[in-house]
C-alpha cells in the first residue's frame, strides 16, 4: 500500500539560508523541511532527502530567509500618546526634567489607567502589526504602565490575550517597578514593598508574566530596592531583567547578573566591572538604539568592552510612547550598526540567535533541525543590506510556525 503524504510536511525552496547558528550561516540555494511547526530538515536543496519527496513545495521566490525576528524588549500596550513631550525634548528638555515635572511615564499611567482592556487591545494590536510586517515573529511585552494592582493585571492580560494572534508569540514581563505611582509618591520603599508583597504574587497567581523586570536609575529604584525584588521574583520561580545604566551608572547591571539575569538593557553607562560580571552570568545586553536616537543621547554603549568580555549582544526596538514610538525591529538593525558601530552580521544576530537568548527561549533564533518554523524572507542580495537600508521594508513574507502569514 502506498502512503499519503503528510500535508503538514512541507519543503521550502528556492532560498538562501541565513541559519544565524553560526555567524551569518549562509547556505546558497538551500531548502527546509517542515512539519507542522518544527524544523525538520535544512541545507543545500541538492541535498534534500529522498523522504521529503512528496512534501508540499513552496517557492521563496530566490529571496533570503532568516529566522523570524525577535522583539525582546517592547512596552506595546499602553493608552494614550506623549507627543507633546517629543515637542518638549525639541525645546531642549530632558528626559529626566520631564519626568520630574509630572510627564513621563506617569502621564502614560493616567491615560492607561482611563482605557479598558479593549482599548488597549486593539491600539497595541495596530502597533504590533506594523512590527511584524518587519519580519517580527516572536515579541515581548512589558506591563509597566498601571503601576497598581488591577491596572497592571490588565495591561498583562492584553499581553496574554496579543499572544494568541497565531502569527506572533509573545513573551511577557512584569514592570511593576518602572516608577513610582503618584499616590507613592516620595517613598519609593513603600512602593516595592506593595510590589513584592501583593502585586508580584497576583501575577503569579495568573501566571500572568514569564520574567520580572525593573527601572534601576536616579528617577527609578536603587540597588537595594531592586535586589528586594529580584529575590522576591527568585522565591515565585520567574527569571529577572533590567533597565540599568542608561542615564547614569546606579550599578543595576552588575546586581541583576548576580542574580542571573536574562538580560540589562540599555547600557549606555555600564563600566567594565559589570561588564565582567554579566559575562560570567551570562547576562545578555540588550541594545536599544531607538531610544538612544529619540532621546538624542551622547554616551554609546561600551561596544568594545562587551566584545572583548564576549557578553552577548541584543537589539530590540523598545516600542513605548515616550522614549522610542519605533514601529519597525528591521530600522534597529540599521540603527545599531549606524549609531552603535555593531557589524551587520552583529546586528542580525542581536534580533534573531540573541534576541532569543534574551528571553530565555532556546527552540527559536537559529534555522537548526528541531527549532520553531519561524521564519522572515528577505528580497535582498547581502544580508548586509538589512543594515545599510535606513527606511523602507524589505521583508516581504513571515513563516509562523510552519505557515506563510498574511499581514
Amino acid at each position: 500500500m502506498q502512503s499519503t503524504p503528510d500535508k503538514d510536511l512541507k519543503v521550502w525552496k528556492d532560498a538562501t539560508l541565513l541559519t544565524m547558528a553560526d555567524g551569518y550561516g549562509r547556505i546558497e540555494n538551500g531548502a527546509i523541511a517542515t512539519l507542522q511547526d518544527k524544523i525538520v530538515w535544512l541545507g543545500p536543496a541538492r541535498d534534500l532527502p529522498m523522504a521529503y519527496a512528496e512534501a508540499e513545495v513552496i517557492s521563496c521566490g530566490g529571496n533570503f530567509l532568516s529566522p523570524g525576528l525577535i522583539d525582546c524588549h517592547t512596552h506595546l500596550v499602553y493608552g494614550g500618546s506623549r507627543v507633546a513631550e517629543f515637542k518638549q525634548r525639541l525645546g531642549g528638555m530632558s528626559y529626566a526634567n520631564i519626568a520630574q515635572a509630572g510627564g513621563g511615564i506617569l502621564s502614560t499611567v493616567r491615560a492607561t489607567r482611563d482605557a479598558d482592556e479593549y482599548e488597549l487591545f486593539s491600539a497595541a494590536q495596530k502597533r504590533l502589526t506594523q512590527l511584524q510586517r518587519s519580519g517580527v515573529t516572536t515579541i515581548e511585552i512589558k506591563s509597566g504602565y498601571g503601576l497598581d494592582l488591577d491596572n497592571e493585571l490588565k495591561i498583562l492580560r492584553v499581553a496574554r490575550k496579543i499572544g494568541q494572534n497565531p502569527a506572533v508569540d509573545v513573551v511577557t514581563s512584569f514592570l511593576g517597578a518602572h516608577t513610582v505611582p503618584p499616590e507613592f509618591q516620595g517613598d519609593a520603599q513603600a512602593y516595592m514593598d506593595y510590589i513584592t508583597h501583593d502585586m508580584l504574587p497576583a501575577v503569579v497567581r495568573e501566571n500572568l508574566a514569564d520574567a520580572v523586570d525593573v527601572f534601576c536609575e536616579t528617577i527609578g529604584f536603587n540597588t537595594d530596592q531592586v535586589e528586594q525584588l529580584f529575590a522576591r521574583a527568585h522565591e515565585l520561580g520567574l527569571p529577572v531583567k533590567i533597565h540599568a545604566e542608561q542615564l547614569s551608572n546606579s550599578g543595576g547591571a552588575k546586581l541583576a547578573a548576580d542574580y542571573q539575569a536574562l538580560s540589562a538593557d540599555h547600557l549606555e553607562y555600564l563600566d567594565e566591572t559589570a561588564i565582567k560580571h554579566m559575562a560570567a552570568a551570562g547576562t545578555v545586553a540588550v541594545l536599544l538604539p531607538g531610544a538612544f536616537y529619540a532621546l538624542r543621547e551622547t554616551q554609546l554603549p561600551p561596544i568594545a568592552l562587551l566584545r572583548k568580555y564576549n557578553v552577548p549582544m541584543a537589539v530590540a526596538s523598545d516600542s513605548n510612547p515616550g522614549s522610542a514610538p519605533v514601529l519597525s525591529l528591521s530600522l534597529m538593525i540599521s540603527m545599531a550598526s549606524t549609531l552603535f558601530r555593531l557589524t551587520p552580521e552583529e546586528a542580525l544576530a542581536g534580533v534573531t540567535r540573541v534576541a532569543a537568548q534574551a528571553l530565555g527561549l532556546r527552540d527559536r533564533g537559529v534555522l537548526e533541525v528541531g527549532k520553531k518554523a519561524d521564519f522572515a524572507l528577505w528580497d535582498i542580495h547581502h544580508p548586509a543590506e538589512l543594515a545599510y537600508q535606513i527606511g523602507g521594508n524589505l521583508c516581504v513574507g513571515i513563516i509562523k510556525d510552519g505557515k506563510a502569514i498574511s499581514l
